[in-house]
């Protein structure tokens, strides 16, 4: 799929699909994905859904199997690549897409549970191969109101 079609695709999946907690936001050619949440650990779980939805629609994917994860990082930004970048590599080495997270993080450890099932093209659809999470445009901050936001740019 070339970059101009996936750029009408996120538009409309952004538009139809999008759940409070997760959106999308444009930068050059890459894609990117933030997770808001009353806690970080939420905000991690939104970020996760969100990348899914560069993919596919997370709607589309059953959570029948669990995976999983823990990482370890110096500070909550640095965890977050992580954390998207060991759902990619899951992604990748067992031919799965994950639409349910559990995540349990404090500012530098995350235990996460992600279920998902294998890809089903014709069902899923899948608009592009996410190759890792970026430290571009990367944050994680908690608002004055509470609310954390945790974000970067995915490389497509």
């Amino acid at each position: 799929m070339v970059k101009s079609e996936l750029k009408s695709r996120l538009t409309l999946i952004h538009t139809r699909e999008n759940r409070p907690g997760w959106s999308h936001f444009r930068h050059g050619a890459d894609i990117g994905v933030r997770g808001e949440g009353q806690s970080l650990s939420q905000a991690f779980a939104h970020a996760a859904v969100a990348m899914t939805a560069v993919i596919t629609a997370p709607d589309r994917v059953r959570p029948l199997r669990p995976v999983t994860l823990r990482c370890h990082a110096p500070d909550p930004e640095t965890l977050l690549v992580d954390f998207l970048n060991a759902l990619v590599l899951e992604m990748d080495t067992r031919g799965m897409l994950f639409s349910k997270f559990d995540v349990h993080a404090s500012a530098t450890r995350l235990e996460a549970t992600a279920w998902g099932e294998p890809v089903d093209v014709p069902r899923h659809e899948p608009a592009v191969e996410i190759k890792g999470a970026t430290f571009t445009q990367l944050q994680v901050s908690r608002a004055s109101d509470g609310v954390w936001c945790a974000q970067c740019v995915v490389d497509v």
